[in-house]
């Protein structure tokens, strides 16, 4: 590797850090008999970064050069960051050598605009090309630039696994006040033309018209915002996220804690949120993916954010004292799913055991289940709260443990002498 190309991937991988959307599950490529890299269904290899954010794939910019001024973004306009670009060579390059090292089982590919929305998508798209042209059949994810031509989003999506268009922010309000170059409705249609075409593809399979043909990224689309750049209230992200699932059907959203990047605008505010905010979101993200759980339902109009001191399924329980206890003996997986400490897996299991016999405390406890959790919630054949447990006002103190933010190495002493 030249010193030249060394400078570059150090500037544009350390800029990349900031896009989380990057998971690979969820599709399936095999090189041809003598190609390189192959993806699975159950995705690829996995590794972490010192501060936990999960690492699965070559992530760098194409370059950091942009022509918008986007105030959270380190890459903006008016940032006196040096620039450089790769060229779609050197991507290629970087992504077989690293590849045949085993250091990476594909490629996150995303860039600041330059020049124009058309011309960074068609240079992303260069690049996934000449990839293919070489046989790789590794993973590629590709970001889709807002406001590039439909064609081009269409060759991207003929040649990525998956494609992301990000959001960014929760509402055009907050897009307005720190992004002006970007809107909602120019997002939201870059979006909507890949589910469209996502979904041709698929019954286009379905029916057999295309079997031969190659699918239109196949592990689909995701999307990216920031938190805490702006005073939103996490119900408005929940209502967006929500919003963008069933209108889309993304496969993820991903936040993003906003990081106060140098020389900002002084509207930002000069801390990151609490990292277990972004955490709360993700858990609030699960329950409406897997739990059947409204946007709705995760908050109220009189506390608009997630509570940080407990996950959201068990503050929606501690609102909801009246839904419970319910029977693990008889009540339906709906019901269950919406059981305090009691996980997807957990479900399935108790509806499979309770065909043969009466679920005890014991049982759950085998299914590593903490009964302090779900005892005041729940009846099983040896047990039945008292009515008047779930009326206690000390209720939330008897379950839940105050929220304090380790640091690492705080955190690393706790593990190894079990102190909190």
């Amino acid at each position: 590797m030249t010193p030249d190309l060394d400078r570059k991937l150090h500037i544009l991988a350390d800029a990349a850090k900031y896009d989380v959307s990057c998971a690979s599950s969820g599709s399936e490529r095999a090189a041809g008999r003598n190609g390189v890299g192959a993806t699975t269904i159950c995705g690829i290899c996995h590794s972490y970064t010192p501060d936990g954010r999960c690492i699965t794939l070559l992530k760098i910019l194409l370059t950091n050069c942009c022509i918008y001024d986007c105030q959270y973004c380190v890459n903006r306009r008016s940032s006196d960051v040096p620039r450089v670009r790769f060229t779609a060579d050197e991507v290629c390059f970087l992504t077989m050598e690293f590849y045949r090292r085993n250091y990476i089982e594909g490629l996150f590919l995303s860039s600041g605009v330059f020049r124009s929305p058309d011309y960074t998508m068609e240079e992303l798209v260069r690049v996934a090309s000449l990839l293919r042209q070489q046989d790789f059949g590794g993973y590629i994810h590709l970001k889709a630039v807002p406001g590039a031509s439909q064609e081009l989003l269409d060759a991207a999506g003929l040649l990525a696994d998956r494609l992301s268009a990000n959001i960014e922010l929760p509402n055009q309000h907050d897009l307005s006040l720190l992004a002006p170059d970007k809107s909602v409705s120019v997002i939201e249609g870059a979006m909507q033309g890949i589910a469209a075409k996502v979904a041709e593809s698929k019954e286009a399979r379905r029916t057999g018209r295309a079997a031969k043909l190659p699918r239109f990224a196949p592990a689909g689309q995701s999307t990216q915002m920031v938190i805490g750049a702006t005073p939103t209230a996490d119900q408005s992200i929940l209502l967006t996220a929500s919003n963008l699932y069933h209108k889309y059907s993304l496969k993820r959203v991903y936040y993003s804690a906003y990081t106060p990047v140098p020389h900002s605008n002084l509207i930002l505010p000069t801390k990151s949120p609490p990292l277990v905010r972004e955490h709360r979101l993700y858990q609030a993200d699960w329950l409406m993916r897997f739990y059947h759980f409204d946007a709705k339902e995760l908050t109220t109009l009189e506390e608009p954010n997630l509570d940080l001191e407990v996950d959201p399924k068990m503050a929606w329980a501690l609102r909801s004292r009246s839904y419970f206890p319910l029977d693990v003996n008889k009540v339906g997986r709906e019901q269950l799913l919406r059981i305090p400490g009691i996980g997807v897996r957990s479900v399935d299991r108790i509806i499979k055991i309770r065909r043969f016999h009466k679920i005890t405390l014991a049982d759950l406890a085998k299914l590593r289940i903490s009964l302090k959790k779900v005892k005041p919630f729940v009846i099983t054949a040896d047990h039945n709260p008292d009515v008047h447990l779930l009326d206690r006002g000390d209720l939330r103190q008897q379950i839940v443990r105050p929220y304090h933010q380790l640091e690492l190495f705080e955190s690393f002493t706790s593990a190894v002498t079990g102190e909190v």
